[in-house]
């Protein structure tokens, strides 16, 4: 049995529906496949959800122009009108409607995951029609009544045991041979809808590979493989043929586009491995993640994150007990969900690295100001050079202003503007 996990770019329009329909033709195996919302629909859904609070006329013109570029989708891939999948999908879109000018939520993120989920359900319902339509027949679940978790809105965290009986139970293979379901979203036991995090498409499919004892995973991207370097910020990139779930990890964490940084623990507690292919050449071969001892390519690796925060923290008497202060300072990152990127102390100073993410350092600032004096920059960058070398350094930090410099064995991590 094999998984995969198509994300939005692979099915931004009808012809990239076709195209995994292409894809899936050429496998005999038994399968699950799972597919990320269309296109940038995760984002848009986010601008409706927060225009949906500071303007209801502009949220309305938004809420059309994502329905309609759903509904063009299907009249390209099904020339006739009556097919159920019209009905089907606007009586989804009803369903979101009303979940954002009519129902009140408690709280901000679980709003969230009731509005955002939507688009992988509208995703998933068209590809499935479509298949069926191709003679491709495939049964569609419903993940959220399989991957089932509690209530931490946006970053959910999934409750292994029951899913596993929840997955054994759905695709069980006995009179499916193909079933087609949704990545980053699940359900909570008190009934919501609740997300994995952003990009978590990839972890759902490393858990029901996982759950279900799967021979591999298959994440198809719009590149070759995984390369050293992102082409759009770097040049002269390479493709990596192989890579160990350990390196894997590092390069996720500290922000590559691989795979979901949650994705691998899953997959190598059961030593399955996973490919990243290209769905645009996908007779390539891609790279390959598993069991690997050493990184054996002669190629330094650059990641670059953007959008970082520096926050510089100095005790207002001078007396810092680092420990004590650590813990206190994580206590408060905790409150706010925030994780650290990096992360650099002092006699008198602790320095963090952070993703500019909504308004939450802006609220962890303030808190913060409570106990020290803060300073801060933002719009700055965060670079990782995996297996660096003095050469490979100086080529991607001349004429970069450098706030942090740290480096290891194996990695160089500069902080920049």
């Amino acid at each position: 049995m094999l998984v995969f996990k198509f994300g939005g770019a692979s099915v931004k329009d009808s012809k990239g529906v076709k195209n995994l329909l292409n894809i899936l033709n050429e496998f005999s195996d038994n399968l699950i496949v799972v597919v990320s919302a269309f296109g940038k629909t995760t984002n848009k859904l986010e601008e409706i959800l927060n225009l949906s609070i500071e303007n209801t006329e502009k949220c309305k013109e938004k809420f059309e122009i994502l329905k309609a570029y759903h509904f063009d989708i299907v009249k390209d891939l099904f020339s006739d009108e009556s097919d159920p999948i019209y009905t089907e999908l606007k009586n989804e879109f009803l369903k979101l409607k009303n979940e954002i000018f009519e129902k009140k939520h408690d709280s901000f993120d679980l709003k969230y995951d009731q509005i955002v989920s939507f688009g992988e359900i509208f995703s998933t319902m068209i590809v499935s029609a479509f298949l069926n339509s191709q003679k491709l027949v495939n049964k569609w679940i419903d993940i959220r009544k399989v991957m089932i978790t509690d209530d931490t809105f946006r970053e959910a965290k999934i409750d292994m045991s029951l899913t596993k009986t929840k997955a054994e139970e759905a695709f069980n293979f006995k009179n499916d041979k193909v079933y087609l379901t949704q990545g980053f979203i699940g359900g909570s036991k008190s009934g919501y809808s609740t997300t994995l995090g952003r990009e978590g498409s990839d972890y759902t499919a490393a858990v029901l590979a996982n759950l279900l004892e799967a021979e591999k995973v298959m994440v198809w991207k719009d590149v070759d493989g995984i390369l050293n370097a992102d082409p759009q910020y770097f040049d002269a990139t390479e493709k990596l043929d192989r890579i160990s779930y350990q390196e894997a990890v590092e390069l996720a964490y500290f922000g590559a586009k691989v795979i979901h940084p949650k994705a691998l623990k899953p997959l190598h507690n059961k030593n399955i491995p996973l490919f990243v292919r290209s769905f645009i050449n996908p007779e390539g071969a891609g790279t390959e993640i598993g069991c690997f001892k050493q990184y054996d390519q002669d190629l330094p690796i650059f990641i670059l994150k953007k959008d970082q925060i520096l926050i510089s923290l100095f005790p207002k008497d001078l007396s810092f007990a680092i420990e004590d202060e650590l813990n206190k300072v994580f206590g408060y990152l905790s409150e706010q969900r925030i994780k650290v990127n990096l992360i650099q102390n002092s006699a008198i100073s602790i320095s963090l690295c952070i993703d500019n993410i909504n308004r939450k350092w802006k609220h962890l600032i303030e808190r913060l100001k409570v106990d020290y004096k803060v300073l801060y920059n933002d719009e700055l960058e965060l670079l990782t050079i995996r297996h660096y070398s003095d050469q490979a350094i100086k080529k991607v930090t001349k004429d970069r202003k450098i706030f942090i410099e740290q480096r290891s064995r194996h990695t160089a991590h500069f902080v920049i503007k």
